[in-house]
């Protein structure tokens, strides 16, 4: 008969998603990730497997956390410019429960050119995202809100692409008041 996990796969997963989320995949070694998570070595293996298995699960599991949270935001808001401003405005917000930025560019910058697994998830993520936004704006232009003449494919590309931006300059830039100006600039495109 087989031991049982004593500890909990979702937690230590999350610990180990926050420390690549931090540190990067390349500078993460096995003894930092036993170290974080806080189980053996041979526990990270026969439950997770490899660096790179972990790191696919990690992923999949911020991937699924953020895509909840950003469709609560975008479905708890009135109009879809509230929905788009607040995807913006939750990209450069201060969280002290997660490290700044976001762990799928981080992917996109240090992995996905080398590997197809993390491409697939960097895409996927991206892909969701513009589904998202675009069908924001289409919902926008069938109430009223948005002009009919937008063009909601290209759009949606250019606010995932300010959204990445964002992802990118909060994890360098602190001054808040900057942020939020180019968020202003951002929102519009939508006048």
């Amino acid at each position: 008969m087989g031991r049982s996990k004593e500890f909990d796969e979702d937690a230590v997963l999350l610990k180990a998603m926050k420390l690549f989320w931090t540190q990067g995949y390349e500078k993460t070694s096995m003894q930092d990730l036993v170290e974080h998570m806080g189980i053996h070595r041979r526990s990270i293996y026969d439950t997770f497997g490899d660096k790179h298995a972990l790191y696919l699960l990690a992923l999949k599991r911020y991937g699924d956390t953020v895509w909840k949270s950003i469709e609560q935001r975008a479905n708890g808001s009135f109009t879809s410019k509230a929905a788009i401003r607040t995807l913006l405005e939750a990209a450069v917000a201060e969280n002290e429960e997660r490290p700044q930025g976001c762990l799928m560019v981080n992917t996109a910058v240090e992995l996905a050119v080398h590997d197809p697994e993390f491409e697939a998830c960097v895409s996927q993520s991206w892909d969701i995202t513009e589904e998202l936004i675009r069908d924001l704006i289409i919902k926008g232009q069938q109430t009223g809100e948005l002009a009919a003449e937008l063009d909601a494919d290209l759009l949606a590309s250019y606010f995932n692409n300010a959204l990445t931006g964002l992802r990118v300059i909060v994890k360098t830039q602190y001054k808040r008041e900057k942020l939020h100006q180019i968020i202003e600039t951002t929102m519009s495109m939508l006048d």
